[in-house]
């Protein structure tokens, strides 16, 4: 059938849509089916039994939390806990709710992008399944009795014995009373701080270009890299914590850090 001169004019057009049903249930269905099997054939492999009701005068060795604040009890080993059980958990919150605040790319709103949002999807694959699923995992699969670190291989030895070697970082520096301890801590962290948002900022001038930085503005970027400075410094504490035992490094008599 010969086509009208009104169907030659239209322009043609390419559907970019797809139905929920049947292509984003039946993916979603299929990933159901496959983490039920592997929960289920992981529950029938490892042994879980029901231990006995609580007793208040027999405390298990380790008393660990449920899995979901196991993160936080395993930062409580790098941090102080005041640190670790108030300052981060809110800053996490108050983080997530400044999201819509500081994110003003229009790019990737009612569909789903990689490309257009790589940044902003690497920020948060660092932030949860590295940072906080590691520290899930660590307290669950490596944390033995008296809260000791255990490789998969070693056998939980309730009678193990770990010396208490780790020191203040203003000590390894030779640095003994509060007053310099203090001052030498405070000038680490606040140069971390500031080398760290000039290094942010030099490579988001790189990345995003000068006029994306004057559209965000100053406060948006202040807050971002605070946050995610305040996030790197995670994996820099246990860094510390483990390779050189370093426990504080701002060390006053009120707080430590």
């Amino acid at each position: 059938m010969a086509e009208t001169a009104q169907e030659k004019r239209k322009p043609s057009m390419v559907d970019d849509k797809i139905y929920t049903w049947p292509h984003l249930v039946r993916m979603e269905f299929l990933l159901t089916i496959f983490v039920m099997v592997v929960l289920i054939i992981w529950a029938v492999v490892i042994d879980a039994p029901l231990e006995e009701p609580a007793n208040p005068t027999r405390t298990p060795n380790p008393s660990k939390a449920p899995w979901y604040f196991l993160g936080l009890q395993e930062m409580l080993v790098y941090f102080d806990p005041w640190h670790a059980g108030v300052v981060l958990p809110t800053l996490i919150i108050v983080g997530l709710m400044m999201i819509p605040f500081i994110d003003i790319n229009p790019k990737g709103n009612g569909y789903y992008t990689f490309k257009d949002r790589k940044y902003e999807i690497l920020t948060f694959i660092l932030g949860f399944h590295v940072l906080w699923v590691s520290m899930i995992i660590i307290g669950t699969f490596f944390r033995g009795p008296g809260w000791n670190l255990f490789w998969p291989w070693q056998r939980w030895d309730p009678h193990k014995v770990v010396a208490l070697t780790n020191v203040d970082l203003p000590y390894l520096f030779g640095f003994r009373d509060y007053l310099w301890s203090s001052v030498f801590g405070g000038l680490v962290v606040v140069g971390y701080f500031v080398v760290s948002t000039l290094a942010f900022y030099l490579w988001i001038r790189r990345v995003k270009g000068k006029e994306f930085l004057e559209r965000w503005g100053m406060v948006r970027f202040a807050i971002t890299a605070f946050l995610f400075i305040t996030m790197l410094a995670l994996p820099a504490k246990m860094f510390l914590r483990l390779a050189f035992n370093v426990k504080y490094i701002l060390v006053t008599p009120w707080f430590n850090i």
